[in-house]
């Protein structure tokens, strides 16, 4: 097998369902969280047998940014690449959030509300702010996602299943 590499502007189609597919795009990588790839998921889902134009995708309304590993993606045929495109959009103001509240210890309960927070913007420093108020309750979790997490966001699951709320 051919080893599968992605670059920025990769775009990326995703089965969803029998009947439907999502698309996603790598835009910039983050040396904050890991030197990880950062995706823009788009919004619209497509009939699986319709192809759109990557201008078109590319311009569609932006679901959610993660980080992930998009060449681990194509490794498992989850996704297929599809084209690249210089089009990133704005990645500058993506903002990110996490917490070290995240992960409990075995025989624990998971933490279910966090008031210790931190959030980043790609390639700055973690800013600790505690409680999520203002802008920082617009940030997207900013874990390294495994591939099949990606999945289920694509799907409108939640991923992680016990990762903290805010409120």
């Amino acid at each position: 097998m051919a080893r599968a590499n992605t670059k920025i502007g990769d775009v990326f189609s995703v089965k969803i369902d029998e009947s439907s597919k999502k698309y996603f795009q790598y835009v910039v990588s983050d040396l904050t969280q890991l030197n990880s790839d950062v995706i823009r998921a788009f919004t619209k889902k497509h009939p699986i047998d319709v192809n759109p134009d990557l201008s078109e995708i590319v311009s569609g309304e932006v679901e959610f940014y993660a980080h992930c590993v998009t060449k681990l993606g194509l490794k498992m045929n989850l996704w297929e690449r599809i084209g690249n495109t210089a089009e990133v959009g704005n990645t500058s103001q993506i903002l990110f959030r996490d917490t070290n509240d995240y992960g409990s210890k075995v025989g624990e309960e998971p933490i279910r509300v966090s008031r210790n927070w931190y959030v980043w913007k790609v390639n700055e420093p973690f800013k600790d702010v505690g409680k999520l108020e203002g802008e920082n309750r617009k940030a997207y979790i900013g874990i390294v996602m495994n591939p099949l997490g990606i999945i289920e966001l694509l799907k409108g699951n939640k991923y992680p299943i016990n990762y903290p709320e805010f409120e």
